[in-house]
């Protein structure tokens, strides 16, 4: 008898390919929208469960990479902002909202400077039309730093 390995939720989550991030899995765990195969609810995103535990999401799964995503494709809508094969430059890029958004709404290019470090969201740091600028002031760049 093989005994099964046991695995956190949040990991679990990101394995199954439910959540691009622990981060973003956590936050559906505390929200009470992760269920296992039995349809009961998990709550705590630290419990270790069975590794081969089916998991399911209840809920619209989040479109971006940060819930700030959700207020810019709005204002991209409101304003009439068309980004189709414009280059754009994420000041305080932080984990990449605007720039998953950009990209999203057909931006062909996004700088996505920030002061901080690895705080980019993986697919974004991985996407060939981001460059990625960390440990970057930006009252320090020069237009040479964006060609």
């Amino acid at each position: 008898m093989t005994k099964i390995k046991k695995e956190r939720v949040d990991v679990l989550l990101v394995e199954q390919g439910l959540f691009e991030s622990r981060e973003q899995a956590k936050r559906s765990v505390m929200a009470g929208e992760v269920y296992d195969q039995n349809n009961q609810r998990l709550d705590k995103p630290g419990v270790k469960i069975a590794g081969d535990a089916i998991l399911h999401v209840k809920g619209k799964k989040m479109p971006y990479v940060s819930r700030g995503g959700l207020k810019l494709a709005k204002a991209l809508k409101v304003f009439n902002i068309d980004l189709k094969d414009k280059t754009v430059l994420d000041i305080g890029a932080s984990t990449g909202g605007f720039t998953d958004v950009a990209l999203q709404n057909g931006a062909k290019m996004s700088y996505a400077l920030d002061v901080g470090y690895n705080q980019l969201a993986w697919k974004l740091r991985e996407d060939p039309r981001v460059k990625v600028m960390e440990r970057v002031n930006f009252r320090y760049s020069k237009p040479e730093d964006f060609t």
